[in-house]
């Protein structure tokens, strides 16, 4: 079975605090976007194996990668009933720019949750499949659900809101990353936060309004993302409608109504940053190939 698996950005993001077990409390927008990984998943008959191979070699293929993780997760699940592993061979074409506030993780180790329920007959249902997931990553429950939503707590509290129509995204992802542990340190130390309108942008994406104005990232406060500033300027010298960065970072992306805009802002960026994608909003995060 392959399986597509979409990325995500931010389109809000804020912090209220941590909670009592020392994780970050987070207000999320989340969309699933057209840039996406194929995720092939086939039994080969090695019972209780995992094999994990993937097509960018400086991303681990052991039980420290979230896909494989997410695999030995869906087998202690499942082996409550007494099933087996029956052996699996699991490939990755990594499209997705890894360590960039994509979800490109959480989106592989969704589709090898997803393609294991399928494969295997296993007929879990959909918040089952949640539950497995968030053990492996917090943002897997989004990318298992996908669309349009608005996410809390650690990002496993979901709800949706109607797909953002009649939107092209430029999306820019720096060669430097940036620490998510360092971003949530300059969080925890910072002494003057000016939070997000999340109310503002929930009432105009749930009545279908202009919600542009509320775009926004806390962390932008904290962290200083190379080429930030100027990759911004260029996207509103072509008309974006608003710039953010998504995630902890590095990658930034810009919001246009019209997709001639975003095609020549793309062309201008590309010629400096080599990882630079013109897409649209999706309302799925996994289809079958």
């Amino acid at each position: 079975m392959k399986i597509r698996a979409f990325a995500k950005i931010n389109l809000m993001l804020d912090i209220f605090g941590k909670t009592e077990d020392g994780y970050h409390s987070l207000f999320m927008i989340m969309q699933s976007i057209g840039i996406y990984d194929d995720v092939t998943i086939e039994l080969h008959g090695k019972p209780d194996e995992i094999f994990l191979s993937c097509s960018n070699p400086a991303l681990p293929t052991n039980e420290s990668n979230i896909a494989y993780k997410a695999a030995k997760a869906f087998f202690s699940y499942w082996n409550n009933s007494e099933k087996i592993n029956p052996g699996i061979k699991i490939h990755i074409e990594k499209n997705i720019p890894f360590a960039a506030g994509l979800a490109g993780g959480s989106a592989d180790a969704a589709a090898v949750i997803f393609g294991l329920n399928k494969i295997l007959n296993a007929n879990l249902d959909l918040e089952e499949l949640c539950n497995i997931g968030v053990k492996v990553g917090a943002d897997v429950p989004f990318c298992l659900k996908g669309g349009t939503m608005v996410a809390q707590d650690i990002g496993q509290v979901l709800a949706p809101l109607p797909p953002i129509k009649d939107t092209y995204i430029v999306l820019v992802k720096p060669d430097q990353n940036v620490s998510t542990k360092a971003a949530y340190d300059a969080f925890d130390n910072a002494t003057d936060i000016r939070h997000c309108d999340t109310n503002g942008i929930i009432h105009a994406l749930a009545n279908r309004q202009d919600y542009f104005g509320y775009v926004q990232n806390v962390f932008e406060q904290f962290i200083e993302v190379p080429d930030r500033v100027d990759i911004k300027a260029i996207m509103r010298r072509y008309g974006a409608k608003a710039t953010c960065m998504s995630g902890s970072g590095p990658s930034v992306y810009g919001l246009f109504d019209s997709e001639i805009k975003a095609r020549a802002c793309a062309n201008e960026l590309e010629k400096k940053y080599r990882n630079t994608f013109c897409t649209t909003p999706v309302d799925k995060s996994l289809t079958i190939k």
